[in-house]
C-alpha cells in the first residue's frame, strides 16, 4: 500500500520565534502557526475557524526563520506530520502531533507589498497595451 505524508499550510506566526541549539550544535526553532478558514454559515453570515498548529524547523532554515519571522508574520509551511511521544519526570506519558517543516516561505502582506512596490518604483507603472504582441513587438 502506498503512503504519503505531506502538509502545506499558510497562516500567521502566533508568537515571536526563538532559535535554540541542541547538543550537536544544530539549530532548532519551534513555531506556532494560526491557519484561518473563512466560510459562510447556514444563515449566510461570514464565519471563521482558526486552527493552531505547532511546527518545528531545523538547521539553517531555523536560523533564517528566527531572524525574519515575528508574531503576525504570514508564512507558507511545507513539511510532514511528526508524532512525538515522551515520558515526564513523574512517569506520565505525553504525545503530540506537529509539523516538521522542510520548507518555510516568508510571505508578504498585501498592503505592505503594494506600498513597497510603489515606493521602490517611484512612479506609476506604464499602462499595458490590450493588443497582443509577438516577441518582436509587432501586433498579431
Amino acid at each position: 500500500m502506498a503512503a504519503m505524508n505531506r502538509v502545506f499550510l499558510v497562516g500567521n506566526v502566533t508568537r515571536d520565534p526563538e532559535v535554540r541549539k541542541v547538543g550537536s550544535g544544530t539549530s532548532v526553532l519551534d513555531l506556532g502557526l494560526a491557519v484561518t478558514e473563512r466560510y459562510r454559515d447556514k444563515s449566510g453570515k461570514q464565519a471563521e475557524e482558526v486552527c493552531f498548529v505547532d511546527v518545528v524547523v531545523w538547521g539553517k532554515q531555523a536560523e533564517a526563520c528566527g531572524q525574519y519571522l515575528h508574531k503576525g508574520s504570514p508564512a507558507l509551511i511545507e513539511g510532514r506530520l511528526q508524532f512525538d511521544q515522551w515520558e515526564t519526570d513523574k512517569g506520565e506519558k505525553r504525545s503530540r502531533l506537529r509539523v516538521r517543516a522542510e520548507r518555510v516561505q516568508f510571505l508578504e502582506r498585501r498592503a505592505e507589498g503594494a506600498a513597497a512596490e510603489v515606493e521602490t518604483a517611484g512612479e506609476e507603472p506604464p499602462a499595458r497595451s490590450s493588443t497582443p504582441r509577438r516577441s518582436g513587438g509587432q501586433p498579431f
